[in-house]
């Protein structure tokens, strides 16, 4: 029998973070590698699939990523030459793509298939840590223009058959994410927010998502996020998770602002 698997929501830094020498202090860097390296673990067993969900991809409607060798998307400008030129092979899942498209129009989405979509730095930068010998495939799912928490949420219920399919979702994102306000201004409304933040995922399941829903009324919402690109993988992830309890799996400093990721089951 297949062991139910975990659902996660990761901050994934900023650019390929991890992997090109960028002016970071160790202090960001190596604390968050470490991080995304643990990440191998939380499942209880191998997973025979990656479903990622990344704040840097969003469609009109759910689209799924359905190229067997998925390529490298750099999506990103003046870093060193080095950062376009990291690899990560792991290999696409066409099955899954169309049994995600499946689940997800069961609950009246209508969905789409990207063909050409390759590898976004939301899923290469932290799953190269986690995954270095690429040896697990890996489907990725869009976000849905006008980024709606509620429609978010519901998305992630209809993926949760996948958990006890042997798929790990895994949400990439940022619990904080302003980029005019990385810095020592970051801390302290990363910390206000973040708290409630934890709180809503790791409190009252019954209470969980309404809470997330209405996350634009939390202390510093908007000041955190501008624009929610970066906190909606985290809807997708608690819809996902059902009935199972929130936890958290780090908390560290990047860049200034406190960035917390979580997991469920």
């Amino acid at each position: 029998m297949t062991k139910r698997m975990p659902v996660a929501f990761l901050p994934h830094g900023g650019g390929p973070v991890t992997h090109v020498e960028m002016g970071f202090a160790k202090t960001d860097v190596e604390p968050l590698g470490a991080y995304w390296r643990r990440m191998r673990d939380l499942p209880p067993a191998q997973p025979k699939a990656l479903l990622v969900v990344s704040a840097h991809w969003e469609e009109a409607v759910p689209t799924v990523m359905t190229s067997p060798h998925p390529p490298m998307l750099y999506d990103y400008s003046g870093f060193p030459p080095e950062a376009y030129r990291i690899t990560w092979p792991a290999p696409g899942d066409p099955e899954l793509a169309a049994h995600v498209r499946e689940l997800v129009g069961r609950v009246g989405f209508a969905t789409a298939a990207d063909g050409d979509r390759g590898f976004d730095h939301g899923t290469f930068t932290p799953l190269k840590q986690a995954y270095p010998d690429a040896d697990v495939p890996v489907v990725q799912l869009s976000l849905m223009a006008g980024l709606d928490a509620a429609e978010h949420l519901r998305l992630g219920r209809a993926l949760a058959p996948l958990r006890d399919e042997g798929v790990f979702i895994v949400g990439s994102g940022d619990s904080f994410h302003n980029m005019r306000s990385f810095g020592p201004a970051a801390r302290e409304p990363s910390q206000r927010f973040n708290a409630w933040l934890t709180e809503a995922v790791t409190g009252d399941v019954g209470e969980r998502e309404k809470k997330l829903a209405g996350w634009e009324a939390a202390p510093a919402a908007r000041l955190c996020h501008p624009r929610e690109d970066h906190l909606i993988p985290l809807m997708v992830v608690a819809g996902a998770a059902g009935e199972d309890v929130g936890v958290v799996t780090w908390r560290g400093m990047f860049m200034g602002s406190e960035q917390v990721g979580w997991h469920f089951g």
